[in-house]
């Protein structure tokens, strides 16, 4: 399952991310905003995001907010997640995020991404897969580690 959330900087890339999932026939649950808000508050739809996300390691989240970076530091509070932010650059960022790190989730900057860029990123993060070498296993287990 894909979970998305947003603030309201990003309403509308998460509705434009919400027609391309249905498109790609992607199941994806909307943790909202449901409408825009301009005084929303990310954490209020970032964490519980990020709670269904870390419920089951298929689960797979795709956040969104001005720059993404308030948003995956919200996310990243949430014990076993692992937020990783785009926006914009290198498209290895986005491949290396789930191949070396297994991010959980994406987060994504509204402010500096097209709705195409948006979706071409949401798609090679989805592609992607975790490598499974043991010096990226071995990091993520510290992490894991630490958390407990």
């Amino acid at each position: 399952m894909i979970y998305l959330a947003s603030d309201h900087a990003a309403f509308k890339l998460k509705e434009s991310i919400k027609e391309f999932l249905k498109e790609s026939k992607i199941e994806f649950e909307d943790i909202g905003p449901n409408e825009f808000d301009k005084e929303d508050d990310y954490p209020d739809f970032i964490i519980p995001c990020a709670e269904k996300v870390a419920q089951n390691q298929e689960n797979k989240g795709i956040i969104m907010g001005g720059s993404g970076q308030g948003e995956a530091i919200a996310a990243n509070k949430v014990k076993g997640i692992r937020a990783a932010v785009y926006y914009g650059g290198s498209e290895d960022i986005i491949t290396l995020s789930k191949t070396h790190n297994n991010a959980n989730i994406l987060s994504l900057g509204a402010r500096f991404l097209s709705a195409e860029d948006a979706k071409k990123a949401v798609k090679l993060w989805l592609d992607a897969e975790f490598s499974n070498e043991e010096r990226h296993l071995r990091r993520i287990c510290k992490i894991r580690d630490y958390e407990n």
